[in-house]
């Protein structure tokens, strides 16, 4: 029998044992990826040609995270030129050092590593990421980011059988060099060679139109389940219109925000945009059905034979899939579009990030404090070049990033003076911010003087589209505002000759990347950038990275590159971890000691807990390239995620080591 005295400490180290572990487990987990981005050679047209890829996949790995995760990428840049990942829709909350665009961070130099960690704070939904510079993602370098939700929040759907990725693009074999040289000189882009999805050609389903020997994607289905389709339009300029032969695809989210859910037999994708569809297997499988994308708002034959087709597989399939494709919209003018992206609300009674619903917050309801008017127009000489703009204003960024400056308050790099509205002024090159006001709410109308779509994203938030018509707005277009269940997203189309009304709560502390989607007016300088400062000290606001990279007035900061620590090969013990170790230790040579002088023999032999195996989070959306074979992909089967799906080796609740950062 153990003595009264024995048996107090023995119960006292395992309730210190307890609280010690619980702590050290306490805190949201971090997830841990390690990508080399490089030149891969592939045929997704037929020819070969240079794309660019990611641990030697092409489209890029799947981020498969859930809401509140910390995220650790340790990239390493085998181009031949900088490079910069940006999140497309990832808030950053607090920390636009991880935005990854040129008014935030130094690029990544050739043959460099550098590491971003971002938290998805209080974020679900479909997003992707790619390059941001030197028109990059002409040649690829994309990739799908899933924001789960975390466990206590329920899905406001049954939870579907299977989760597909689907990546739609206009696509040129022209190389991502080549066409931005034909851009700078004011060349168009013309029409694409093709129209890819998840990286690969068509199908052959008219021999006169695609030739034999290009490998096209086969998506694999069981008859009677349903499976969410996840489709991101990742092109560079074309508006793509998305469907099914045969197959409703029920809308239930779009980049972060669930949605009324309504049946659409087809919908148009503008240029940065996510949706979440539900699929429902539900036909009779006699034969294989086609995967359409299709080229909008052109009716030129040359634009018309460009399709991007995919196959549809039941395993009780009867035979391939034959005849014509899938109908797209009769009306090739921007009506129908316009109608169907009006269509699309906000469910304000779902949950989502949050257990509060989502219409908890009332946006209708909230005073206006600034107001932009902004125009774009198309490319026009300025200064001898030709170049785009914004309120008659082309972006000049700086060698120094807008971020470090206002860090270093070094003085002349840029100005708070974009105009609220198009001034009568001729175009001019120049670093003017939007001066925001924290925790203020601004009220953006983009209109469009161009020819064709154009979509607009902001970074660090997610704004509320409330209105889009045809022609000028004035201030009484505020009568048709939608100030109740307009969808809350971060990329929105504007069509020619209208305008898009968006409402924004700057309650997210940065600098803020604003910018055309399409990739050729931004790269002639159609961006702005958004700064919100906090005029009081924050200390939730994440300090500049210790890893961040010099450039431009600071270059004389920057150190050489350290040596590259590959996280997924490496284990790291962080400190709290430490402390729970060596206390361990004392606490377990206290009762050694005690239970000897008290002469009682005492063990203790826990219980095996179940093992947690971890995969690859890419591992179920990787596929084979076969020439003129199809590729078949396996499915992500939704089931409840316990622990962090990781690519390596180990994950942790707490960051790394700063020492073992790829360091400066």
């Amino acid at each position: 029998m153990v003595s009264g005295s024995s048996y107090f400490q023995a119960s006292f180290f395992f309730f210190v044992l307890g609280c010690l572990v619980s702590d050290s487990l306490a805190g949201d987990p971090y997830v841990f990826y390690d990508w080399t981005v490089s030149y891969l050679t592939t045929s997704p047209l037929g020819d070969k040609q240079q794309v660019i890829g990611i641990n030697g996949q092409f489209p890029g790995p799947i981020l498969n995270i859930t809401t509140n995760w910390n995220v650790v990428v340790n990239v390493k840049n085998d181009l031949d030129e900088p490079l910069l990942l940006t999140w497309n829709g990832i808030q950053h909350r607090k920390n636009s050092w991880q935005d990854g665009v040129l008014g935030t961070n130094c690029p990544i130099p050739a043959g460099w590593n550098w590491t971003y960690e971002f938290q998805v704070k209080d974020q679900i939904g479909s997003f992707f990421y790619f390059p941001s510079l030197n028109f990059q993602r002409a040649a690829g370098g994309y990739g799908g980011i899933i924001i789960n939700n975390r466990d206590v929040i329920p899905l406001p759907f049954g939870m579907p059988d299977g989760d597909i990725t689907i990546f739609i693009s206009d696509w040129y074999t022209k190389s991502h060099k080549g066409l931005r040289k034909d851009v700078e000189k004011g060349a168009d882009l013309g029409v694409p060679d093709g129209i890819l999805i998840n990286g690969l050609g068509p199908y052959r389903y008219d021999q006169a139109l695609v030739k034999d020997g290009i490998a096209y994607q086969i998506i694999n289905v069981d008859p009677g389940k349903t499976y969410r389709f996840r489709v991101h339009n990742v092109g560079i300029s074309t508006s793509l219109n998305f469907r099914i032969q045969n197959h409703n695809l029920l809308l239930v989210e779009t980049e972060g925000s669930y949605t009324v859910q309504q049946n659409y037999s087809n919908m148009d994708i503008h240029v940065g945009q996510s949706y979440s569809f539900l699929v429902t297997m539900d036909q009779s499988a006699s034969s294989d059905y086609y995967i359409v994308a299709s080229p909008r708002f052109v009716n030129s034959s040359d634009w018309t034979k460009l399709n991007g087709v995919s196959i549809l597989h039941y395993s009780n399939s009867q035979g391939p899939a034959s005849g014509p494709l899938p109908d797209p919209p009769n009306d090739y003018s921007t009506v129908f579009s316009m109608n169907q992206a009006r269509s699309i609300r906000w469910n304000v009674s779902a949950g989502a990030a949050r257990p509060n619903p989502q219409g908890s917050f009332k946006y209708g309801e909230i005073t206006v404090t600034d107001v932009y008017v902004i125009l774009n127009r198309p490319a026009e000489l300025i200064d001898g070049k030709h170049r785009t703009t914004l309120n008659g204003i082309s972006y000049l960024p700086p060698s120094t990033p807008l971020k470090l400056a206002q860090q270093f308050k070094i003085p002349g790099v840029y100005k708070l003076d974009f105009p609220n509205k198009l001034m009568n002024r001729p175009p001019k090159l120049d670093t003017s911010l939007i001066n925001g006001t924290f925790k203020g709410f601004m009220e953006i109308i983009f209109q469009n003087n161009d020819t064709t779509v154009q979509s607009y994203h902001l970074d660090g938030y997610a704004f509320f589209v409330v209105g889009m018509d045809f022609g000028v707005w004035t201030e009484n277009s505020r009568g048709t505002y939608n100030k109740w269940d307009g969808v809350a997203r971060s990329t929105t189309q504007v069509f020619p000759g209208a305008w898009t009304a968006i409402l924004v709560s700057l309650d997210n502390a940065g600098i803020w990347n604003l910018r055309a989607q399409n990739l050729d007016s931004w790269y002639l300088g159609q961006e702005a950038y958004v700064s919100v400062v906090n005029p009081e000290v924050d200390q939730s606001e994440v300090p500049i990275p210790e890893n961040s990279i010099y450039c431009g007035i600071l270059s004389s900061l920057q150190k050489d590159q350290a040596q590259r620590v590959n996280f997924s090969g490496t284990t790291s013990i962080s400190d709290s971890s430490k402390t729970v170790f060596f206390m361990l230790i004392i606490a377990l040579i206290g009762h050694s000691f005690s239970a000897r002088k008290h002469k009682q023999r005492w063990k203790y032999k826990p219980k095996r807990g179940k093992e947690t195996r971890m995969t690859s989070a890419a591992t179920d959306e990787q596929k084979n390239k076969r020439e003129a074979k199809p590729v078949k992909v396996p499915l992500t089967r939704n089931k409840p995620r316990k622990s962090p799906t990781v690519s390596g080796s180990c994950c942790s609740n707490h960051p790394p080591n700063l020492d073992l950062w790829s360091g400066f």
